[in-house]
């Protein structure tokens, strides 16, 4: 019996050690799957889906709600509806006339302004970009040059760094003022061209006697070497003064140049005044505006 106690206290002994040894071998394994599958405090992690990456909110905005104009006679609509005087009211830019529908009426825009002068040159842009500032337009429109090439003579043409410097200054007085303003900046016109579709117009020539861009209009009829040269010249700078546009516009996120649209566009005697044969009519304006919106609701600037 004494023995037979013992064999069975032995095999009990046996068998318990046999399930302590498996526990122990066990509890490892278990930790090790706790380790995966929850942390520390036994709670459970499941993998995050990964959050899409937010699309970029584009700098140019494609339908701004208010335009502010400043440039020279021809955001002024001189010479198109009367002789000799401004019509802002058929305006490419902030006009009201049905007939030319302005990018600020193309735009649905809530508010316009049109700060331009007839007569000014790119020294005035940053006087007028200051009193455009004041409204705070979320588009300003600039459309200016003409009048630094078109000069009593050649020689008093705006030089290509006075043109820089001010336009510079004006840009950058904006940007102080109005940090996301966009700003759509349209070329200088071909003046060639428009001496060569208005000259064959006998009215047109005798107004422009009375001292309309004479570096290029003067002697309109005039086909010597020193006319030609003079042409020649004025055609070169108002070239220069389109890179200058393109240049320090290119600098600027908010800013967009028209890519030489303006200055590619071939004007017709219907786009051009009847009473001057040079700054554009209704219908001209009109053509204006058709550019400048096609420039500023399209998705990627102009090459």
């Amino acid at each position: 019996m004494r023995e037979r106690f013992r064999e069975t206290t032995r095999g009990r002994r046996g068998r318990g050690a046999v399930v302590a040894l498996t526990t122990a071998l066990l509890v490892p394994l278990g930790a090790l799957a706790g380790c995966d599958s929850g942390s520390a405090d036994g709670a459970k992690h499941t993998s995050a889906a990964p959050r899409p990456t937010p699309k970029p909110t584009p700098l140019w905005d494609r339908s701004p709600a208010s335009v502010a104009a400043v440039g020279d006679s021809i955001t002024r609509g001189f010479d198109a509806c009367t002789v000799l005087a401004d019509c802002p009211e058929v305006s490419w830019s902030t006009g009201t006339d049905t007939g030319v529908r302005s990018l600020a009426e193309r735009l649905g825009a809530r508010g316009s302004w049109n700060f331009a002068q007839s007569g000014a040159r790119m020294a005035d842009l940053p006087g007028q970009v200051a009193q455009a500032a004041a409204k705070k337009p979320e588009l300003i429109t600039v459309l200016a040059g003409s009048n630094d090439a078109c000069r009593d003579s050649v020689s008093y043409m705006t030089t290509v760094a006075e043109f820089r410097a001010s336009f510079e200054t004006a840009m950058h007085d904006l940007r102080r003022a109005l940090p996301k303003t966009q700003v759509y900046v349209a070329s200088v016109p071909d003046l060639k061209r428009l001496w060569s579709e208005g000259r064959g117009n006998p009215l047109g020539k005798q107004v422009w006697k009375l001292g309309i861009c004479a570096s290029m209009l003067g002697d309109a009829d005039a086909m010597d070497s020193g006319a030609k040269l003079r042409r020649a010249s004025v055609q070169d700078r108002v070239v220069a003064y389109n890179k200058v546009l393109k240049d320090v516009c290119a600098k600027d996120l908010r800013c967009r140049y028209d890519g030489g649209a303006v200055f590619g566009y071939r004007f017709s005697g219907d786009q051009l005044s009847h009473w001057d044969w040079f700054h554009p009519s209704k219908n001209g304006q009109g053509r204006l505006a058709e550019i400048a919106y096609r420039n500023v609701t399209a998705a990627e600037p102009p090459a």
